[in-house]
């Protein structure tokens, strides 16, 4: 399993190296990419990795990052904090996005 270290570090490897150049943002039932003003549903994109990270003193430190594929070939990143900071999604985007979806989780 790579190491990835830690969140930023992560993000830099995946972007860099693994051309995951985009920035996904998470809404109720769709990803948004700002840049291109595009948003992909559920069916529309793939989560490719799926990294998770704790704070060392503090929870709201914790986040779990996704690297997605869309169906129109972007590949881009997408961070979100779980437990108390994490987000109000509808139900087909958190299974989805579940850690337990016969993903492995680096």
């Amino acid at each position: 399993m790579k190491d990835y270290g830690t969140l930023s570090q992560a993000i830099n490897k995946l972007k860099l190296e693994e051309g995951y150049e985009h920035d996904f943002n998470l809404l109720d039932e769709k990803i948004e990419l700002k840049s291109k003003k595009e948003t992909f549903g559920v069916e529309e994109f793939e989560v490719d990795k799926v990294l998770r990270f704790e704070g060392m003193s503090n929870p709201d430190d914790n986040a779990i990052l996704y690297a997605i594929t869309t169906t129109n070939g972007r590949k881009g990143v997408l961070t979100d904090g779980y437990g108390i900071s994490s987000g109000q999604v509808s139900k087909k985007m958190l299974e989805k996005l579940d850690l337990k979806d016969h993903r492995p989780i680096n």
